[in-house]
Order: structure tokens, then sequence, then C-alpha cells
């Protein structure tokens, strides 16, 4: 018997329209333009043992393509930070920077939970 966790197989059938084949759920969606993403963008405390962190979630894209956003938002800001998770975490209070590069980039975003 397999166990919860375990994904089952791709494969559904139904009685009204035969077999159906569901997508795959390790493929990454499609990246969407700037102009389409809705991102949003908060401070943390709770992250890095109490130190603020500027968080960018809600990317529609490749992991790859989150990547390099991540990359050139840690450059701009002068500060270190990782992409994980769909998220893309910086270090310190960066919160006007960030936006004042999305925006140049494009992207749509609002400022939640500050």
């Amino acid at each position: 018997m397999a166990k919860a966790s375990e994904p089952r197989g791709g494969l559904v059938y139904s009685t009204e329209s035969g077999r159906i084949e569901q997508p795959d759920p390790t493929e990454e969606p499609a990246t969407l333009p700037p102009q389409q993403q809705d991102l949003r963008l908060t401070l943390d405390k709770r992250l890095k043992g109490g130190k603020q962190a500027t968080v960018v979630y809600r990317f529609v894209g490749t992991s790859e393509d989150l990547e390099v956003l991540g990359k050139r938002l840690k450059t701009v800001c002068g500060v270190g930070g990782s992409v994980k998770d769909g998220e893309v975490l910086l270090q310190g209070n960066v919160l006007e920077k960030v936006k004042a590069e999305l925006t140049k980039l494009g992207y749509r975003y609002k400022v939640a939970g500050v």
C-alpha cells in the first residue's frame, strides 16, 4: 500500500470521459512576463534569528528565472540573501531599493504585512 505522502501515478480513470492524463507535479510553470506578475514584499524578523529580512514571494515561473531575479535584487541592494522555496530572501530592510528595482523592471507588486 502506498504511503499518503507518495504521489500516485499520473493516470486517472473516469466513468464519463475515460482515461484522463494528470499534469506532472514536478513540472514548473512557464514564467509570466513582469507585467503579469503579482509579487508580494514583506519584512520578516522570524526567519534569520530576529534580524530583519526582506522577502519577495508569489513569483510565477521557473526556479532558474527566480534565481536570476534574486541575484539581480541582491546585487542592486548590495546585500546577501538566498532563493529557496519560491521566495527571494534579502538580508536587512531593503524594501525601498527592492520596490525601486521591481518598478524599473516592470513588475507589479504589493507590500504585505509591513
